[in-house]
């Protein structure tokens, strides 16, 4: 017998957010026009030729680390629209000249990255690494433009790196997004910009840098809760090689996602909190990385989404784990800094709350992540362990040839999330569990138990998590391909991208 749980009707509340109006939960089926698979810009985009020329280590060029900021730089806003322009402030250990170099992350026949421009030779000079703020550890620079892109209208919405290269060749780097809101596409797929700039803890040189989880003793060791941020800033490079944490879940998502054909445009998650994006002109949204750090205008989109009738797939853990505001930076920009007190008492807590963890606003748990996603983050894995598959007959293993009880190997790592009878659950939900895999948890909690889930309301909306994050590297990243993740991901974007009136 197929173990689904009727979920309760909880309800968390719809938010409205400023940029589109908020939707009640529909009476009728929503109209979503046919699926463009195959042929759609995405399809037509990835035909161009490819190019590996980006990597460190191509043309002689040597990578950088924060102690010696050889050449580092980052963006002025973590997406930007067609015709828009995207300043880019650039320092480096001496005075030299640099060039910018623009890349979209792609299939491309396997090249993964097309190669778009590459700047003039820009002038660059070492810029002042800013000490943190006493009271909030807040670290922003405020380095000058050293070059400024102007987006095309012909440029394919993606996600983009670029590629700092300095005269005495090292190269680092700064991805970002190219958004398309004009363009109704199946699939919008969000990166998680919040949760990279939380992990973030650059400079990385023994002395200066925070993140909010650490920062450094005064003997150059790396601390903990005492010496960590409460607020970070997106006005600074990510620090080393400029690749946020666990960026490679967005590259592998991504490249699979084109690879498949699927009609994909791309956000950051600062729109959703921004309220740039309808939810309700996609058929189905997909956050493909580890996406942790949500704010009220976030999770409201989110609700926002699901009354609409639009899908949601989170292809990894930990996903929308502690509520936190975006404040404007210094030059009073907006949403350029990211603030987390966590247990701290917070001095600012306004209208939506403390920022704490979600699932300790508010009475009895009610805003716990689970409450919209049906499982929520359970612990740390002290080595990867099998995902155990159930409910093999299940739609979202047809064609694996799996059966219930056999393992994927190594699937469940890193973080997981895992079904809490204990806390809220979605509305007028049915939720099938179709894993149920044991591991060890390094808090020493001992054996615990990761499940995927898959949620399905009344009128047939779709909201999956994977629960572990090698799901999305599992797609297409070369040290976890498996063709089970890739054929399942597969049934439930196909499944999501189906008429209802089909079913």
């Amino acid at each position: 017998m197929s173990r689904r749980i009727a979920l309760g009707a909880i309800s968390l509340g719809a938010v409205g957010v400023v940029g589109y109006q908020l939707r009640g939960q529909a009476e009728s089926l929503p109209r979503r026009p046919a699926a463009r698979t195959g042929d759609n810009p995405v399809t037509h985009e990835n035909t161009a030729a490819g190019s590996e020329q980006w990597a460190v280590g191509r043309d002689g060029t040597k990578g950088v680390t924060d102690e010696l900021a050889q050449v580092q730089g980052y963006a002025s806003a973590t997406s930007v629209s067609h015709g828009e322009s995207l300043d880019f402030h650039i320092s480096s250990h001496t005075a030299q000249k640099c060039t910018v170099a623009v890349y979209r992350i792609g299939h491309y026949q396997g090249a993964g990255a097309r190669h778009l421009l590459t700047s003039e030779q820009v002038d660059v000079k070492p810029r002042t690494k800013p000490e943190p703020q006493p009271d909030t550890g807040l670290i922003a620079c405020d380095w000058p433009v050293s070059w400024t892109l102007q987006i095309p209208k012909s440029w394919v919405s993606g996600v983009f790196l670029a590629v700092f290269t300095s005269q005495d060749g090292h190269r680092s780097y700064t991805p970002f997004v190219v958004r398309d809101t004009d363009r109704r596409s199946d699939v919008l797929m969000v990166v998680p910009f919040t949760t990279y700039q939380a992990y973030n803890m650059w400079p990385f040189d023994g002395r200066t840098g925070k993140n909010l989880y650490k920062g450094y003793t005064a003997d150059g060791e790396i601390g903990g809760n005492p010496e960590r941020a409460f607020k970070v800033s997106f006005d600074r490079p990510y620090m080393q090689s400029g690749f946020p944490r666990w960026f490679d879940m967005e590259t592998s998502t991504a490249r699979w996602a084109e690879s498949s054909g699927y009609d994909v445009t791309y956000v950051s998650s600062t729109d959703l909190h921004e309220g740039r994006i309808d939810p309700s002109r996609y058929t189905a949204i997909v956050f493909s990385g580890h996406d942790e750090y949500w704010s009220k205008e976030m999770r409201g989109w989110a609700q926002d989404a699901v009354a609409a009738g639009t899908h949601l797939a989170f292809l990894a853990s930990n996903n929308m784990y502690f509520h936190i505001r975006l404040e404007a930076g210094a030059d009073r920009r907006p949403e350029r800094v990211v603030t987390c007190y966590k247990e701290a008492p917070d001095p600012e807590p306004g209208e939506a709350g403390p920022t704490v963890r979600w699932r300790n606003l508010g009475k009895k748990h009610r805003k716990a992540e689970q409450g919209l996603l049906g499982v929520q983050y359970n612990g740390i894995l002290k080595e990867p362990a099998p995902l155990v598959v159930r409910e093999s007959k299940h739609w979202l293993w047809s064609g694996t040839g799996l059966r219930d009880g056999d393992e994927i190997p190594d699937l469940v790592a890193v973080e997981a999330d895992g079904y809490n009878p204990s806390m809220p659950r979605p509305a007028d939900s049915e939720q099938t569990l179709l894993s149920a895999s044991p591991y060890i948890d390094s808090w020493g909690r001992g054996r615990t138990i990761q499940n995927t889930s898959l949620c399905e309301d009344t009128r047939g909306t779709l909201v999956f998590v994977a629960g572990t994050f090698h799901w999305p590297l599992a797609l297409n990243d070369s040290k976890h391909l498996n063709p089970h993740v890739q054929r399942a991901t597969s049934n439930l974007i196909n499944r999501m991208l189906e008429p209802r009136d089909k079913r």
